[in-house]
């Protein structure tokens, strides 16, 4: 569990306020008939106007069937996760989730949100609520102290009293001079159980719930992941540092 110092908590700030900029940018922007490749050209083009490095372009971790070929994972409707950019083109009512990290100044950080293009929908914005307050009561429960289990319950029960489905495989996970660094910060769990909380302590914290049930399929590119019914999914997250005087969201969007 890499710990930071105060110090270096404050250089991974300009990290954070670059990643929460191009999320709000994305979403500013985001029109129906545009592709998810569009997306990914625009987070290209604000990355290198930073003088940023993309983290996602080119990771191959053993579960892709290929290196991974964009910036950003934008994953529509019943895609939870990992959806790569396509020529895919964006609908009215699409639920769109878009994860994105980079590396400015040798650090990174690590953020998603989740938006409704055009047409809302009751189901979807729910789902989107929900989602987002799952984060909330995660980084609420980040304090040193505590235990990553605080953390993982304050997150499950979001989303079983919401009738979420909910998956332990992928979860959030520390974060600073690489993209995944330990520990693994699952979204369900038991209060008062797993590793102490210490300050210095920066964690990417991620909720993600279906609207149906708990199951997901990957598909054939090994990035996929979507959900096993169809339903709609939902992602949203913060890198977060404990710290003794309470949890600081670094990637927080104005």
């Amino acid at each position: 569990m890499p710990l930071k110092k105060p110090a270096e908590i404050e250089e991974m700030r300009p990290a954070g306020r670059f990643v929460a900029h191009v999320l709000t940018s994305l979403r500013e922007n985001a029109r129906v008939g545009m592709t998810t490749q569009d997306l990914d050209a625009h987070a290209h083009r604000l990355i290198d106007e930073a003088g940023a490095r993309s983290v996602y372009l080119g990771y191959h971790p053993s579960f892709g069937a290929m290196p991974y070929p964009g910036v950003l994972c934008t994953s529509v409707n019943d895609h939870a996760l990992h959806g790569l950019p396509s020529d895919r083109v964006l609908e009215d009512g699409d639920v769109v989730s878009i994860d994105f990290a980079a590396e400015l100044n040798g650090w990174v950080c690590d953020s998603a949100l989740t938006f409704q293009l055009g047409t809302q929908t009751p189901e979807a914005q729910r789902l989107i609520a929900a989602t987002e307050q799952a984060l909330d009561a995660g980084i609420a429960a980040a304090v040193a102290g505590g235990r990553m289990g605080d953390v993982s319950a304050a997150i499950g029960r979001i989303g079983r009293d919401a009738g979420y489905g909910i998956n332990g495989d992928f979860g959030g996970h520390g974060v600073g001079r690489t993209m995944h660094e330990d520990p693994h910060v699952p979204n369900l769990g038991r209060r008062g159980t797993g590793e102490k909380l210490k300050p210095g302590l920066v964690i990417a914290i991620e909720p993600w719930f279906m609207a149906g049930g708990d199951g997901y399929e990957v598909d054939d590119d090994g990035w996929t992941i979507r959900t096993a019914d169809g339903s709609l999914a939902a992602h949203a997250e913060h890198t977060v540092a404990v710290t003794k005087d309470g949890p600081v969201v670094l990637t927080a969007r104005g």
